[in-house]
C-alpha cells in the first residue's frame, strides 16, 4: 500500500531511550508520518479521548496504528487496551504489543483483550532497531488501515 497521506503513530511507552530508538527507526522509513508519544497509560487514554491535559482537543482524528507497552505507570498496557476496545470510537484502531515480557499468559490476555499484534522486544539495540523499522514498514505501508466513515 502506498499513500501520500501524514500517517498518525501513538507510541504509548514509558522508557525514554525505547521512545527515542522507536523514533529514530521510523525516521528511517519513506513514509510521511507523525509520531504523538504517551508516556503512561493515563496519558494515552486521555490523548485518545480529550481529557485531562488533552481537553478540548480534536479526537476525531484517531492514530492509524497504536504501539502499546505493557508495563506502564497510571495505568498498565492491559488496562489501556480494555478501555481503547470498549470505546466505540477507537475500536478500529489496530494495536501492537512492543512489550519485553515474553510471558505466554500476557499474550493469551493481550489478545483476549483486543490486541492485533504482540512482539517481544529485542534486548540487542541493532535489533530492536531492525524490529521497529519492519514495523513500521508493515504498519505504515502495507498494512491498509480501517475505512472512516
Amino acid at each position: 500500500m502506498t499513500t501520500n497521506s501524514i500517517r498518525h503513530v501513538l507510541l504509548i511507552e514509558d522508557n525514554p531511550d525505547e521512545r527515542e530508538l522507536f523514533q529514530l527507526a521510523f525516521d528511517q522509513i519513506n513514509i510521511p508520518h507523525e509520531i504523538s508519544v504517551a508516556e503512561d497509560g493515563q496519558q494515552a487514554i486521555d490523548y485518545l479521548f480529550g481529557k485531562g491535559e488533552f481537553a478540548g482537543q480534536d479526537t476525531l482524528h484517531k492514530p492509524d496504528i497504536i504501539f502499546l507497552d505493557l508495563k506502564l505507570p497510571k495505568l498498565s498496557g492491559f488496562e489501556v487496551l480494555k478501555l481503547i476496545r470498549s470505546n466505540p470510537e477507537a475500536t478500529y484502531i489496530p494495536i501492537v504489543i512492543f512489550t519485553s515480557s515474553n510471558i505466554k499468559a500476557d499474550m493469551v490476555t493481550g489478545y483476549k483483550l483486543g490486541a492485533n499484534s504482540i512482539i517481544t522486544k529485542p534486548v540487542n539495540g541493532e535489533r530492536f532497531m531492525e524490529c521497529i523499522n519492519h514495523m513500521g514498514e508493515y504498519w505504515l505501508m502495507w498494512n491498509y488501515p480501517p475505512p472512516t466513515e
